[in-house]
């Protein structure tokens, strides 16, 4: 039997629309089955992309894309997508360098029609277009819709979109895909409102005829909108005895409806397709749909890793005991520590508590908080328990942690509030791309006055500025990666780390280059090192441990030591650690060579982090060179 006999001769939209809508089902099948086995080897975002086919699929065959713009918010629901708009076979390299990326990417395909690597900016940007277009002869009848998730909803900007939507003149469709689920469980009023959110059956199918009749009696259009909307407010009212806050808001409201029935969901698109004005469409879908391990337990199916797609065990489930932990386990464990010790001390993330090991304190039921997909609020909110005399500790992902700069600013930094940031996916984090990287944290928030941001190398580092943290005032930021920590075992008792102090690693007798490093590339700065010794050049090697405050009694000691400085940082090298040692040396009239590495000043895509680094020119291959060169100018 041919594999894919559906799916495989679909190249564009305009091949979907050629089948009957009775073998939509089955197309439906073929895409989960083709993503089962395509992503238990290239791993990538599993659940969310299984729930939404059935939506996506819908979309293509009613709308008109690319002419008709259907805007993802985050691209994690978005692998059907990409399957139906020429991208079969480059799928099979997705998130691998040089291949296709795993979030839509207007650089990538007309299809793609918005960057969506963080949550939220959906509604705001589909509004943008509907709204041009509205205002562009000839381009009146283009229709926009955007698919945003119910986690992705009750972020500020998401609200902030809906607001505006119902005061412009639009005809923005918005597609609300309800799952119950974000990558943990949903959190807050808002989740609990949409759940509840079920209109009786008698309800919706009377008020979808009710619709369907008025439409066909030219009863509903622009002029007598407010009349049909409070007319379905108090039909709502009546027979569902409750308000839908979309609705409020001067937004017809439908659904909510099954979202995978490809049938249902096609029907529904087709009658709503033509109206005018602000539409949400609400569907409920399952996270994982049409496969049972992601199904009975979704949370860790949202990017599974590599998987045996007969028997569904995670090959993140067999684990080596002794093997080393994860950065955020280290983190998530010495926060648990000092939690035991200090009743201050709390924790803040933003909708990643199993991501970032928060979880962890949820031993302290009344000291652990997921604010949901709000880093802005995760920030103030941490703000405000500080003022009240306690300590947050807020984890969150370097690339997220960006939308929350000037509540950092505004809410803790200019106050000096004990805020502890634990940066979590800080530097390159591979596969994820572009979107995820976490290279700015160290530039944006180096120039804050007051602020103290620390690069550990090791888990023992991480561990130990954790529990020093608690005897230091003001706010305070931790960097670390992604991945796997080193395996040296903890000593029993944390060491007291002292502020703004590095430590020298090496002492070659001849050494007259040295490597200053911050954060786990140390180890790269080390091969670098060990390679060049081995071959004739002696390089010493300081882990600087901090960026802010500098340790100046150790620059100052090795300005008077080495004829020339490299630097490495797994961060922007504009405005990042190098820079902050090559301000100083200036400003104290230090005169030798310094070259400095890390990310450059352009996008870096998707890749290994080993590849990316390589290419960045800062692994261990990269210092040697430049150290190298230097010596032949």
């Amino acid at each position: 039997m041919e594999e894919y006999p559906l799916l495989k001769n679909i190249k564009s939209p305009a091949d979907l629309k050629a089948l009957k809508i009775e073998q939509l089902p089955a197309l439906c099948d073929e895409i989960r089955s083709y993503l089962i086995n395509n992503l238990s080897s290239n791993p990538g975002h599993f659940g969310s992309s299984m729930g939404a086919v059935d939506i996506i699929v819908a979309m293509h065959y009613v709308f008109d894309s690319p002419t008709d713009r259907i805007v993802f918010d985050v691209g994690h629901q978005a692998y059907a997508h990409k399957l139906l708009t020429g991208r079969f076979e480059e799928f099979k390299n997705q998130r691998k360098k040089n291949g296709i990326s795993g979030f839509p990417f207007p650089r990538e395909s007309e299809y793609d029609t918005f960057v969506c690597g963080h949550a939220g900016n959906s509604i705001s940007a589909a509004l943008g277009m509907a709204i041009a277009d509205l205002n562009t002869p000839g381009h009146e009848d283009r229709k926009t819709v955007a698919l945003i998730g119910d986690a992705s909803i009750s972020n500020g900007l998401a609200f902030e979109g809906i607001n505006n939507a119902s005061q412009y003149p639009n005809n923005l469709l918005i597609i609300l895909n309800d799952n119950d689920m974000s990558i943990d469980d949903n959190v807050g009023a808002l989740h609990r409102y949409m759940s509840d959110l079920s209109t009786s059956a008698r309800y919706n199918k009377l008020r979808y005829r009710l619709y369907k009749s008025f439409r066909k009696r030219g009863l509903i259009a622009d002029k007598g909108k407010g009349l049909m909307l409070r007319f379905g407010n108090a039909l709502k009212s009546l027979v569902a005895q409750q308000q839908n806050i979309f609705e409020g808001l001067n937004i017809r409201y439908f659904g909510p409806f099954n979202g995978n029935d490809v049938v249902k969901i096609v029907q529904v698109l087709q009658d709503i397709k033509e109206m005018k004005g602000p539409r949400i469409l609400h569907l409920h879908s399952k996270k994982g749909k049409g496969y049972l391990p992601a199904e009975n337990n979704p949370a860790p199916w949202h990017a599974p890793g590599k998987f045996d797609p007969s028997s569904g065990v995670r090959q993140a489930d067999t684990k080596t005991p002794g093997t080393a932990p994860l950065w955020q386990e280290v983190a998530g464990d010495s926060i648990v520590e000092i939690a035991k010790e200090d009743a201050r001390v709390v924790g803040i993330t933003a909708a990643m508590p199993s991501g970032t090991s928060m979880n962890k304190m949820e031993i302290f039921p009344n000291r652990m908080f997921d604010v949901g997909i709000s880093e802005g609020h995760a920030v103030t909110f941490a703000g405000g328990l500080a003022a009240a005399g306690k300590r947050p500790y807020v984890a969150i992902y370097s690339s997220f942690l960006q939308r929350a700069y000037d509540n950092i600013i505004h809410d803790v930094a200019i106050q000096g509030l004990p805020v502890t940031f634990c940066i979590d996916r800080a530097g390159l984090v591979g596969e994820d791309g572009v979107t995820h990287h976490g290279v700015f944290d160290i530039a944006y928030l180096r120039i804050i006055p007051g602020i103290k941001i620390a690069a550990p190398s090791d888990a023992s580092s991480l561990r130990n500025i954790i529990h020093s943290s608690l005897g230091w005032n003001g706010p305070l930021a931790i960097r670390y990666p992604r991945g796997k920590a080193d395996e040296s075992p903890f000593a029993k008792n944390p060491v007291g780390i002292e502020i703004g102090k590095g430590r020298r690693i090496t002492e070659r007798e001849n050494a007259r280059t040295a490597i200053l490093s911050v954060g786990p590339v140390l180890s790269e700065a080390l091969t670098a090192a060990d390679h060049l010794s081995a071959n004739g050049k002696d390089v010493d090697v300081y882990d600087m441990i901090w960026v802010k405050p500098l340790d100046t009694e150790l620059l100052s000691e090795i300005a008077g030591r080495y004829d020339s400085i490299v630097t490495v940082e797994d961060g922007i090298r504009t405005g990042g650690f190098g820079s902050a040692v090559e301000e100083w040396l200036e400003q104290n009239g230090k005169k030798l060579n310094i070259k400095r590495l890390g990310i450059p000043d352009e996008w870096v895509f998707h890749g290994s982090v080993a590849e990316l680094r390589k290419d960045c020119g800062f692994d261990s291959a990269g210092i040697i060179k430049a150290i190298t060169e230097e010596d032949q100018e």
